[in-house]
Order: structure tokens, then sequence, then C-alpha cells
């Protein structure tokens, strides 16, 4: 019912005392403040000035809109300056989900670049495999997931659309086999999956284990899976004390190490994609598109695989 315009012309009345002191001193004409007064008079229902002689007096619902107008008009002025803020990289905030193996190699590296170049956006950082993180992106409890899906898979995998997200690949990401340094195949330069078919196997998170699972089948055989674990210092540290042999990603092999334990490449190769996801809205805050660009500086400084990082939607 009562516009910008309208507080600005109320409050300019009150201390300006005429339409005419009031008009210049917003840069206005004296008719279009007149009209102004007799706009906001109709959609009130009520008379907001009263002239006296060359001068104005407010009425008392008048008087209600020229102090309200204070409170409101700094509110919007500090809302244009909270925003131009935004804009300008001086300020602003990112909600960024990304899985384990990401968290300690590729995400360290894009938060402080976005640190050292904006000091002024805070980024908040939750670690979450990628159903979880989807499932958050798309209910708008974070502004970035950092996913993954292994070749043959799609990233949604059959669990919810993406129609409605904006996928950046980051980097290919080739899967390694671990073994305990002492194995028959750790010398070997390759090991094939089908020569494995009687080992015991350590499992990953779910979406490891599916990718454990898919191979093994396409190898001619489901491996018998002893253990279970999301933490990849564990499933090392289970390898070293021959428990089982595990399949590592890439970026685990980053700063992850056992001196028990090698990895070597397996035949046929696999690879799982990792990619940086947000919404087409959110790509153009300034702040959220800034972490993207670190994200894909960083996925490039890995050296890991290829570089990829355009945006498919």
């Amino acid at each position: 019912m009562i516009d910008t315009a309208g507080f600005r012309v109320m409050r300019a009345i009150a201390e300006e005392g005429s339409f005419t002191a009031a008009a210049l001193a917003l840069g206005y004409s004296q008719p279009a403040v007149s009209q102004m007064v007799r706009r906001l008079e109709q959609r009130t229902g009520t008379a907001l000035v009263e002239r006296v002689g060359r001068s104005v007096r407010l009425t008392e619902a008048g008087q209600v809109l020229a102090r309200h107008a204070v409170n409101v008009l700094a509110s919007l002025d500090a809302a244009e300056e909270e925003i131009a803020a935004i804009t300008g990289l001086r300020a602003g905030r990112v909600r960024l989900m990304a899985f384990p193996s990401s968290s300690s190699t590729l995400v360290p590296m894009a938060l402080a670049q976005v640190r050292s170049d904006h000091p002024g956006i805070s980024v908040t950082f939750t670690e979450a495999e990628p159903p979880e993180s989807l499932a958050a992106l798309r209910a708008g409890d974070c502004d970035i997931a950092v996913a993954f899906s292994y070749e043959g898979t799609d990233l949604a995998r059959g669990e919810e659309s993406l129609d409605a997200f904006v996928t950046y690949p980051l980097l290919e990401d080739e899967v390694h086999l671990a073994l305990p340094r002492d194995h028959p195949r750790a010398a070997d330069g390759v090991v094939r999956l089908e020569d494995l078919a009687d080992e015991d196997w350590i499992a990953g998170c779910p979406r490891c284990r599916g990718h454990l699972l898919q191979v093994c089948s396409n190898a001619g055989y489901v491996p018998r899976v002893a253990f279970e674990t999301e933490d990849y210092v564990t499933v090392l540290s289970f390898v070293a004390n021959r428990l089982g042999i595990a399949l590592i990603p890439g970026l685990i092999m980053r700063n992850t190490s056992h001196p028990d334990v090698v990895t070597v490449p397996i035949d046929p190769p696999s690879r799982r994609t990792v990619y940086a996801v947000t919404t087409p809205d959110l790509q153009r805050v300034p702040a959220v598109a800034t972490t993207l660009d670190a994200l894909c500086h960083g996925a490039r400084s890995l050296g890991i695989g290829e570089g990829l990082c355009t945006a498919n939607s």
C-alpha cells in the first residue's frame, strides 16, 4: 500500500515543512510531490497533511508515516549497502558440502584461495556423501555440493533428478587397488580384477561399495566384503594388517598413505568424476561463483586426471 517513494516524501515534508522545500530536498517538482501525497491519501483512506498558509502540517496519520519512515528507510539503506558489499565481494556467505576424500584435498585448497582473495566471504563447510549433499542442495540447506559418480553411472544414480541443478565436472579421479606390501601381486605393474575373486575386500561408502560390486561383477564374481568403513585411514590400516584389499580413489592417495600398503592400477581401469553442483540461481550469486572458480582452480592444481570445469545444465 505504501511504497518507498511515499515514505521518503512523508519524511521530507515532516523535515522541511512544505511541499516546495520537500520537492527541492528530494529533487522532485512541487506538483510531483503533491501528486504523490494525494495518491498516498487515496491508498490510506485518510488525510495525511493539513495546509496552513504557505506551509503544511502533518495530520496524526501523516505523523505516523513520517515516524515509521525513519526506520523503514534506514533498513532499506542498510539492505542496499549489504547487497552492494555482497555484489562487490566485500561480504557474502557460502554453504559448502563435500565428500570426505575431497574435503582433505580439493576443498582446503579452494577455501584457502577464497579467504586469501576475498576475506569478506564466509564459507561454512559440512562433510557429506553425495546423496546427502545433493538432498541438502535441493532443500536449500547448502549452496554448493562437491559430489562424484563412477564410470557407467550418473551423478543422481536414480536417487533424484538433476534437472534443477548445474554441474561443473572438476576432475577425473582414477581408482587404484590397495594391497599389503607383501601381497603376491604388490609388485605387478597392473592387477586384473578377474584375478582377485578369492580375496577379502574392504568396502567404503554406499556409492563406493556399489562401484566395487559392479566392477567385480563385470569381472565375473561377487566380491567377498569382509569389512566396511568410510574412513580411508582405517581402510589402509586394515589392508596393511592383511585383513583385505580395497579400491582407493586417486584423491585419497594425494595425502593419505601407509608404509605397509602399496597401490597399483587395475585392469580394466576405472575412474570417477568429481563435480561441483549448484543451482542456476545460486551460480549467479557472486560469492558462490567465486567459490566455484576456486574449486575449478584447485582441481587444475591437483593435476589428477583431466581438469574439466565447464558447467553442464
